[in-house]
Order: structure tokens, then sequence, then C-alpha cells
């Protein structure tokens, strides 16, 4: 495994299991209009485990790719949401997060899926 390819699999990985250590900070941040908040970071925190594992494996790492790649792209909404409706998100104290920053995660996405992309080519 490159470094990259270690580092993609531990970031997933551990971001996956924050969602169960931390889940309510997750479900804060999730648009209203989307049914289910407790199952939803559930089951993206496992798909976010699985991804990270995936990547470790030369023979999985292929599916990593295209796993991470629809994860990064649903869970894009949500970051959204919180950009444009921050007052909705449950804890976050607009005093210690500035607004530009939220906007400033956006970017953030689409450079973790080139980083998936090219982490995973063989």
């Amino acid at each position: 495994m490159t470094r990259s390819q270690k580092a993609l699999a531990g970031f997933f990985s551990f971001a996956g299991a924050m969602h169960f250590v931390i889940p309510r900070s997750y479900e804060s941040i999730m648009p209203p209009s989307l049914p289910h908040h407790r199952e939803a970071v559930v089951l993206s925190g496992v798909a976010e485990i699985a991804g990270g594992l995936a990547v470790a494996s030369p023979s999985t790492r292929r599916f990593a790719r295209w796993w991470l790649l629809a994860l990064l792209a649903a869970v894009f909404p949500a970051n959204v949401h919180m950009a444009l409706n921050p007052e909705q998100v449950r804890g976050l104290d607009p005093e210690r997060i500035p607004r530009w920053t939220l906007w400033a995660r956006l970017p953030l996405q689409p450079l973790a899926m080139l980083w998936v992309w090219r982490a995973t080519r063989d």
C-alpha cells in the first residue's frame, strides 16, 4: 500500500468510527427534509468504515473507489445544508465557527473525490 492509500483507508475508517462516537453531531447537520437521521448516520458510518477497509486490499480497491465516490456525493447535501442554514444545526456555535469556514468546506469534497480517485487507481 502507498502512503496515500494508507492515509485514505485510515481517514475513512476514523471518520466512520466517529459516527458512533459523536452521532448527534452528524445527525444535527442533516437536512430536515431527509428522514431517519439516526439510521442514516449509522448507515453512513458503516459505509465509511467499509470503504476505508476496502482501500486496504488490492482486490477490493476498485470497489472502494466507486463506493467512496458515491458516498462523498451522497453526504454532500448535508455539507451544503450546514453552509446555507447554520442556525438549524444544533450545537453549532457561530462565535467559534465562522460562517465562511462552512462555505470553505464545500470545495474540499471534490478534492476528497480526487484523492479517492488517485489513491485507488492501480
